[in-house]
């Protein structure tokens, strides 16, 4: 499938600004609107954006993902990772438009000794994961032929503005400030940089792949590994301790194995993202995080 003009949701965010870029430079006309420049709820503003753009590809990258905001806000949970998805999913199919929605390794409910397939049966266990369920079978419902990507632990240049920063910046902030870091080692997940995730969606749609896909980095790795790694590349030398998982009462409940297998990527020959500590050095250098290159 040739991509020639293309609407992103939630622009500015870290995903989104990556596929824009990277679209952008193969000559694809993008439209990527702001949340406060083009509201995902509003029926009316996204029908207007579909044609105002004229968009053969729609990427979702638009949703409410504050997880303890999500548990608190059950309404607006709903009214942006399911009933918008649906109504978009309604227009793209109305304008002959592909809809690429993005999901997340969250649906499942962690148990599981190995990672998850497409395949395995979803157990969300959270007001957020439930709502983004109920928008991956308002995707596949509702618009022909759309594609529905998980991904987890996503982190990238443009960082996540609602949560202060991505993982990475946070964490860092938190050990310059504390001197300390104290990081969770019972829960496990595959990082990806977003920038690679761009690509390997991008060849998705251009293969004409459709259902359910997941894509992450190869390999994976323990929260607690995954902050080891980024204070050695960053030249920071401060304790982290291991700590286990505690939900407190009303707390979220996040699963503690949320790596996903890539099968069906396989399966369609599409190229397989880097390794997890592989694409974190790159990121790091690219962030000017990097000890190596600031020496």
């Amino acid at each position: 499938m040739r991509l020639t003009s293309v609407l992103i949701t939630g622009g500015g965010g870290q995903l989104a600004s990556d596929l824009e870029e990277r679209l952008t430079a193969h000559s694809v006309r993008v439209h990527a609107p702001s949340r406060l420049e083009l509201d995902v709820t509003d029926d009316a503003a996204v029908r207007a954006a579909l044609d105002e753009s004229g968009a053969g590809i729609v990427f979702n990258c638009a949703a409410f993902h504050n997880l303890d905001i999500c548990e608190q806000d059950e309404d607006r949970s709903f009214e942006v990772n399911a009933r918008a998805v649906k109504r978009l999913a309604v227009r793209c199919t109305e304008s002959g438009t592909k809809l690429v929605h993005m999901s997340t390794n969250y649906v499942f409910d962690g148990s599981a000794p190995e990672p998850y397939g497409e395949d395995d049966l979803p157990r969300p266990r959270s007001i957020y994961a439930i709502s983004k369920l109920a928008g991956e079978h308002c995707a596949l419902a509702y618009a022909n032929d759309a594609l529905v990507v998980r991904t987890g632990g996503l982190y990238g240049l443009h960082g996540s503005a609602s949560k202060g920063g991505n993982f990475i910046s946070r964490l860092l902030r938190r050990a310059a400030d504390q001197g300390e870091v104290k990081m969770v080692a019972d829960q496990r997940l595959s990082p990806t940089y977003t920038a690679d995730l761009a690509n390997a969606l991008i060849e998705a749609v251009e293969t004409e792949a459709s259902g359910l896909l997941h894509l992450t980095a190869a390999g994976e790795c323990s929260w607690y590994e995954f902050a080891r790694a980024i204070l050695d590349f960053a030249g920071v030398d401060v304790p982290v301790e291991p700590t286990e998982t505690v939900i407190p009462p009303g707390g979220v409940d996040r699963p503690l194995n949320g790596v996903l297998r890539n099968g069906r990527a396989e399966m369609l020959g599409l190229a397989p993202l880097r390794p997890w500590d592989e694409a974190l050095a790159d990121y790091m250098r690219a962030a000017e995080l990097s000890a190596a290159r600031a020496g």
